[in-house]
């Protein structure tokens, strides 16, 4: 399990720059044209998450559940069409990046907020250097010539620690390993010192060595920079190890959001359960895989909260509590101070007042 550390803090509300999220996501719905001409495909449907700055947000769920439309949606990459943007908002220093034109995206996108895109060979332009690729994104964002945004490309490059930067910016994207094509893609992202970064499975594909490096890395730059970090993976222990607040999603909503210890040591939502559970053990035999059918003992927050169930949309319909009539079927309810589960609206939940998701904690061991 993990354990709470004695240095865990919880940012107190003020005038500390820590204090105040970088980035709130609330109620967002992204849908997708059907191409075989049914109903759209919602593939984000009302999610509410909430980062600060110096705060690592982990993004889990299973393949599909909309962590990487959310995050695209932040950089405004969802094509439309086919995507839409069908209601909420993500508010960034004030604005709301779902309203904003392409015009003004540019001053955001790859500057203020920047992206670690899942594989790096398809991200970098096979035909160009890499001291192409970066010095592109530099001059772009910042107000300097040809010679100052060489030598940030070279100091970006320095910093994720590649050798010899000088030299490799002439280089092209195939004579480099996965694991520098990664940190190549992590000086690109960070070059122009964002508040924000979206790494979506950074980590994917490589080795163990390299994994933990790369994320060492960015906790590295994170402290170094005041910034927030939206880490979208699967991997459990990556989360367990880097994460303070992890974010749970299953068929575009957010099911639970807790600080990282209370979500390890007592996950509560049936689909968080089954989770934990279908974690590959050593000493431990599997002959099938865990189902959110197979998770059916319940929480006692669920006893002690009248008309709590918790939500998850493949219960028979015979099975589902009376509803609140009129609203939509699923709300995030604070079954404890700072602990969110995703529960079916009923009519005594829907008489709770409801509090966004919205966690300042950062673990104390960085």
């Amino acid at each position: 399990m993990t354990q709470r550390q004695p240095g865990a803090t919880l940012a107190e509300p003020g005038t500390d720059r820590l204090s105040r999220p970088v980035l709130e996501v609330t109620d967002l719905a992204v849908s997708f044209d059907n191409s075989a001409g049914g109903p759209r495909v919602q593939a984000v449907n009302g999610a509410s998450m909430a980062l600060y700055p110096q705060q690592t947000l982990a993004v889990v769920g299973e393949s599909g559940c909309g962590k990487s439309v959310t995050a695209m949606s932040t950089m405004q990459l969802i094509a439309r069409p086919p995507g839409r943007f069908d209601r909420g908002s993500i508010l960034f220093e004030g604005r709301d990046i779902c309203t904003l034109e392409e015009r003004d995206m540019l001053s955001i996108r790859g500057g203020k907020i920047a992206m670690i895109f899942q594989e790096p060979m398809t991200s970098l332009n096979p035909v160009y250097t890499i001291g192409d690729q970066l010095l592109e994104a530099i001059l772009l964002h910042q107000r300097v010539g040809p010679e100052e945004a060489r030598g940030i490309a070279v100091q970006a490059m320095r910093d994720v620690g590649i050798r010899k930067p000088e030299e490799r910016l002439g280089m092209y994207p195939h004579q480099f390993s996965g694991g520098m094509r990664q940190r190549v893609m992590i000086a690109m992202a960070l070059a122009c010192r964002p508040k924000v970064l979206l790494a979506d499975e950074p980590t994917t594909a490589l080795d163990v060595t390299i994994q933990a490096q790369i994320l060492e890395l960015l906790r590295e730059l994170q402290r170094d920079r005041d910034m927030g970090i939206m880490l979208i993976t699967h991997n459990l222990g990556v989360v367990a190890e880097n994460a303070d607040v992890v974010c749970v999603m299953y068929a575009g909503r957010v099911v639970e959001v807790a600080n990282v210890f209370e979500l390890f040591d007592e996950p509560l939502h049936p689909y968080t359960r089954g989770l934990f559970r279908s974690i590959p053990m050593l000493r431990e035999a599997k002959h099938r895989l865990v189902t959110i059918r197979d998770v059916t003992d319940e929480p006692a927050e669920f006893r002690r909260l009248p008309g709590a169930v918790p939500w998850w949309p493949d219960m028979p319909q015979g099975a589902r509590p009376a509803l609140a009539a009129g609203r939509d079927e699923h709300v995030l309810v604070e079954v404890r101070p700072d602990r969110w589960v995703a529960c079916w609206r009923t009519p005594e939940l829907e008489a709770r007042p409801h509090r966004r998701p919205n966690l300042a904690f950062r673990r104390g061991d960085r």
